[in-house]
């Protein structure tokens, strides 16, 4: 089933490229990070009486999903958009008595108390675009560089004087004729 030579697929990396794999934009992202986190958070305020451990833990998911289902050129907005969901998502289960003031007070308070989950959820979210802008560097590198010596157009035939075109006009100032 496999070319010679290639490695096996380890059964979890089969498992995972199962799983759906949407291109969100960097706001659908944030949306969908804010939306997830604040239903998240009225169900923990109504089933659990409003646990920061399970919100944390639940928090933490949420941000790997974010950055795996940004589109690659909104890999930037992941981390960014995360900690703005937490934020939003911990309003129901803040708590807070008086009116907006204290409302607001608790907030920050719970933004203050939890940080840590919100730190966790932002370098896993940081971790997983990192990670992808790399391999898609990568990626781009293989291919221009692939691309460069097979095929057709690969090679160039050396014709005319040093600082020359192969048409004889002279190249560009600056640029040094490629051998």
């Amino acid at each position: 089933m496999r070319p010679p030579g290639a490695r096996p697929v380890p059964p979890v990396v089969l498992a995972l490229r199962r799983l759906p794999s949407p291109r969100l934009t960097g706001l659908g992202a944030g949306l969908f990070a804010s939306a997830v986190m604040l239903v998240i958070g009225f169900l923990d305020r109504l089933i659990l009486d409003g646990s920061p451990i399970v919100f944390g833990l639940l928090f933490l998911p949420v941000s790997a999903l974010t950055a795996l289902w940004v589109r690659t050129a909104d890999l930037v907005t992941a981390p960014i958009s995360v900690p703005i969901a937490f934020a939003v998502g911990v309003v129901p289960i803040a708590g807070g008595t008086g009116g907006l003031g204290g409302q607001a007070m608790a907030v920050v308070t719970a933004l203050a108390v939890h940080a840590g989950w919100l730190y966790g959820g932002t370098l896993v979210a940081g971790l997983i675009t990192s990670v992808r802008k790399v391999r898609d560097m990568g990626r781009r590198q293989q291919q221009s560089s692939g691309g460069a010596g097979s095929g057709t157009g690969g090679g160039r035939v050396a014709s005319g004087a040093a600082g020359e075109k192969p048409s004889g006009r002279p190249s560009a100032p600056g640029r040094r004729p490629v051998a």
